[in-house]
């Protein structure tokens, strides 16, 4: 007889995956606000966008990286585009490709988004680089 309250291996994949991009800090402040509310939306996440495509062989990390800070920037969802800024120190997506990645925001999504986007990327790059993490 199978657990129902276990964790499928989607989740379990999901997790680490969202671990290492994210980091065991950030996940495990995720974890600790979780109700009972949320908690279905947390196992969404985890399984479907960290347990399936994260986890997916056909991009590196890196690359997903950059597509989800355009995507994100393009989107205007600024707490989550500071959220994958900061997780690429463990992504290894460049200053450079996060640069590259907003240009094309700015042509194929509009200036104002990119634009934004700069800004709230500067300030997480600067805050990285005084060694402090939001």
């Amino acid at each position: 007889m199978s657990d129902a309250s276990a964790p499928s291996e989607r989740y379990r994949q999901g997790m680490a995956t969202r671990r290492a991009v994210l980091g065991d800090s950030h996940v495990d402040r995720a974890q600790s606000a979780s109700t009972e509310f949320d908690s279905p939306f947390q196992q969404l996440i985890t399984e479907a966008a960290w347990g399936h495509v994260w986890s997916r062989p056909g991009w590196t990390k890196r690359e997903r990286s950059i597509v989800t800070i355009a995507l994100l920037a393009a989107l205007g969802q600024d707490e989550e585009v500071a959220m994958h800024v900061r997780a690429t120190a463990n992504t290894g997506a460049t200053r450079e490709d996060v640069c590259e990645a907003l240009l094309h925001v700015a042509i194929y999504a509009g200036v104002p988004a990119a634009n934004h986007a700069i800004k709230i990327v500067k300030q997480v790059y600067a805050e990285m680089d005084a060694g402090r993490t939001a």
